[in-house]
């Protein structure tokens, strides 16, 4: 075979195999749009694409007590981006059960259905923990959109090796990219750090130089503008938020047996929380003959 032939052979197998690689890999088309009519997304990495969520699991904003304060900041900080504002990304951190995830959702839901008060189309993206690496990927996917995100992680930390965070670390704050100005990024934590309290004192009693290596993990929490906590709540605020559960699902008990109730149901349960709350105010629908 000649010289002139053996090359051209190795082109047609090059280009045999570049073609089987292009097939396996995912791939975006950008002309085609990223988002259909839905309100709320999940963000699938493994297909760079975006799922649509036909109805959202959330309660009505003004179902959550006990949570005024945080409330309000959200939704204002919320409002504002919807309205194309200034705002802050949000970490809201603290308590089991204490409606961080609810929050979340019930705004996105509030703000969408007002928009017809001058908000901008805001949506709502889920983005699992482990897909975090992939957020530079849906930030391309999504700023040219006309819309406004948040995208979404919950029960957002990290253990000791995981390295995902300096992806998130980018996107929040710093890169040449960063953040798209049509984006806000809101994660709920147990952990006000983002990391186990041992893998912190793990880096500074095993690092040349301690400071400077809790730094590199716990200055991720730093780049959120907001930190909410959410904190355990007492036998009041409690029976309000089982009250408010039962009248929204239309429970017919008087205050003494729902205070009965509730307050042996927290016992059994050895806590107190919004999600306490709304497990006991299903009981009672179910005994009741109701769904909730």
């Amino acid at each position: 075979m000649k010289r002139k032939d053996q090359l051209a052979a190795i082109v047609d197998k090059l280009d045999t195999i570049a073609n089987a690689l292009k097939a396996l890999s995912p791939q975006v088309d950008s002309d085609v749009p990223a988002l259909g009519a839905a309100d709320a997304y999940h963000w699938d990495a493994e297909s760079k694409s975006l799922m649509a969520v036909p109805k959202v699991s959330r309660v009505p904003l003004a179902m959550l007590k006990g949570i005024d304060s945080v409330q309000d900041i959200l939704l204002r900080n919320t409002e504002q981006f919807a309205r194309g504002h200034g705002a802050n990304n949000a970490l809201l951190w603290g308590a089991r059960g204490m409606g961080k995830s609810s929050l979340v959702k019930a705004i996105h839901g509030d703000i969408a259905d007002r928009r017809a008060e001058g908000f901008e189309r805001l949506v709502l993206i889920e983005i699992a923990r482990e897909d975090l690496e992939s957020l530079p990927v849906l930030m391309r996917r999504i700023a040219g959109e006309p819309a406004r995100f948040i995208v979404f992680c919950d029960d957002l930390s990290f253990d000791n090796g995981e390295t995902s965070y300096k992806s998130l670390k980018t996107i929040l704050d710093g890169g040449l990219e960063g953040r798209p100005d049509n984006v806000l990024f809101y994660a709920t934590s147990n952990r006000r750090h983002l990391m186990p309290r041992d893998m912190i004192e793990n880096e500074r009693s095993t690092a040349i130089n301690p400071g400077e290596a809790v730094e590199e993990k716990v200055s991720l929490s730093d780049r959120f503008g907001l930190w909410l906590g959410f904190h355990n709540c007492d036998q009041p605020t409690f029976l309000t938020m089982v009250r408010s559960y039962a009248d929204h699902y239309g429970l017919d008990l008087d205050d003494e047996t729902l205070r009965a109730r509730a307050i042996e149901w927290a016992a059994t349960r050895g806590a107190r929380s919004g999600r306490v709350a709304i497990q006991l105010v299903r009981t009672l629908a179910g005994e009741m003959g109701k769904t909730a």
